[in-house]
Order: C-alpha cells, then structure tokens, then sequence
C-alpha cells in the first residue's frame, strides 16, 4: 500500500509563525516521500459563529499561503473542502458509526462548547467530519499536533469499528509525532499555544504575513521573566524556553538548551530571535506576493486539486456505501 499523508489546516485566522514551523513546513518536507493530501478544511470553520466574507477570504489567503511555504502542486493535491461533497457525505456514514460518548469526551467540545447556549452542533459532530477528511483518501499517515491527537484517536477507533462490522473499507492511519516547532507559544502569555484563532491584533502571535517591523516588535515585547538568567526551563521559565524553542526551529537547532548557553542577556536572545524569524519568513512572504497578484493561479490549483481530491475520495466512499447497505 502506498504511503499516504493527509493533513489540512482550518482557515480561522491568519496563518501563524507557530502554524508554519508545526505543520507547512513539514508538509514541504513530505511532500516527495508519499503521496500528499492537504486540503483547506473551510467547513470546519463553519462550528462557530464566523464572517461569510472572511471566511472566503482566509480559505483564500491560507491555500496561497500553501503554495508559498514551498508546497508543490503538481506532487501533492490542494483543494479546498468544501468544493468536495465527498467529506460531508462520508461523515454521516461516519456518524451512524460513532457513539455519543466519545463525542462527549472531545476536549474541544469541552471546552468551547458544553452547557454554553447557542452552541453550534457542528461544534459536537466536526470530530467525525475531521475524520472522514483523513479515512477518504486512505491516509496511512496524519501529521498532527498533540492538541490533535484525540481526534487522530477518535478516526482509528471510528475506522476499526465500521471494518469489523462492515468488511475491510478503510485504512487506519498512524500519527506522525509532533516536531518542535509544534511547541511555540504565544509571545505574550507563553503557557498558551500560539494560535491563527487569535485577535488580528494580538500582540504575542506573529502572523505570516506580518512585516518585519511588525514582527521585531513583537518579540522584542515578548514576556520573559525577572530571573535576568537565560536557561532552557519551560517549567520555571516558558517565556525565555518559548524563544528559544522559537530560535532552534528557524536556525535548524535540535536542542534548545544549547543555545541558551549563547546568552547572557534576554535582549541578545530577542534580538537573534527577531532576525531569525524575519529571514526564514522573508522568502514565504516574497512569494506570497507574488502569487496574490496572480490570483487566477492560485484559483486554478484548487480546482485541479479538488478533481484529483475526488479521484481519489470516490472509491473509498462509494466502498463505504456499499458495505453500510446504501
């Protein structure tokens, strides 16, 4: 069986320094060892309340945003979810196969969702709609985050489940683990994960496509601590260990704390860290220029992508049909 690797990033915001170094620049990196699937999962911003024409605009920005990390189109498919039906429909034959229980226990049901009023179903059932993005093109590996990894497990139960009782229709997919750029925080509250969810403004999230100025900015104000010691201490010092898990991930560092052996000062680090990032985002942001002013390419790509995406969805749903008794 050949190698498979899906993975999809939700258009929710503005892509994010933290979104690159965990997952578009991994996605480079496997994009000639297999065969590829990166869709943009618009649907899944649809859970919670949203902007019509924003959304649009973030799938947009997100699948050029793609193209400019490095992703090739002609060796891996890019589309955008919604252009594909096949999703929808495999999640229902999905949902006849999950229990309520296991949706119960999703932590971010938990935590966004449970007992607040006006809370959206899809927020509850886009679990299973995650994994029928994965189980359609028999994804043998899914490059995901620990935040992810319960819904990676909710995928390979819900695969299990509908083979025993169906017949042998779906792969069961492993998980590619974490790489240390899935780590980076938020600049300014460094115990938690730096997020494209954020506020546009938010001063601790470096975006993608925030200027250089913009992007020394903040992390010359990123928090540290009053220890005036620059040591790798996630647990006594996550600020100061955030900027160097920042650091070893641009310059190509597998050890944080060695680097934390450079510097006496934390203005030295900031400084190193700042040029860091804006030389390794320079080239992206230069592309993404490029390519924004040439949007009927990038509108093209989406297109192709979602014809070789149905190519490949068709047979494992029409599988899935047949095997539940449709």
């Amino acid at each position: 069986m050949p190698r498979t690797i899906v993975s999809g990033v939700k258009p929710t915001g503005s892509l994010t320094l933290g979104n690159y170094l965990g997952a578009l620049r991994r996605f480079v990196d496997l994009q000639h060892d297999a065969r590829c699937v990166f869709p943009v999962v618009d649907l899944h911003g649809l859970t919670v309340p949203h902007d019509p024409e924003r959304l649009r605009r973030l799938t947009v920005e997100t699948a050029t945003l793609y193209l400019a990390a490095g992703l090739d189109a002609a060796s891996c498919v890019i589309f955008r979810q919604s252009d594909l039906s096949l999703h929808t429909e495999l999640a229902y034959l999905l949902e006849c196969t999950a229990y309520v229980g296991e949706l119960d226990r999703m932590i971010q049901f938990k935590e966004k969702g449970r007992g607040r009023p006006k809370t959206r179903v899809s927020l509850y059932t886009y679990p299973v709609l995650m994994a029928a993005d994965i189980l359609a093109y028999r994804a043998t590996h899914v490059p995901v985050g620990d935040d992810q990894r319960q819904h990676l497990e909710l995928t390979r139960d819900l695969a299990l489940r509908f083979n025993r009782a169906y017949g042998e229709v779906f792969v069961v997919p492993e998980m590619i683990p974490a790489v240390i750029g899935a780590r980076i925080k938020d600049l300014r509250n460094p115990l938690a994960k730096m997020s494209k969810d954020a506020p546009d403004d938010a001063a601790g999230c470096v975006r993608l496509l925030d200027s250089p100025d913009v992007i020394r900015h903040k992390v010359m104000r990123a928090v540290t601590d009053s220890r005036h010691e620059v040591r790798y201490d996630p647990e006594n010092q996550p600020g100061v260990a955030n900027l160097l898990d920042i650091l070893a991930a641009c310059v190509g560092e597998s050890d944080p704390a060695a680097l934390a052996t450079r510097y006496s000062s934390y203005g030295a680090l900031k400084r190193d860290v700042a040029d860091a990032v804006i030389s390794l985002l320079a080239p992206l942001r230069a592309r993404y220029a490029d390519l924004a002013a040439a949007p009927e390419y990038v509108d093209a790509v989406l297109r192709d992508g979602a014809e070789r995406a149905r190519a490949l969805a068709e047979p494992t749903v029409a599988a899935a049909k047949r095997a539940i008794g449709l």
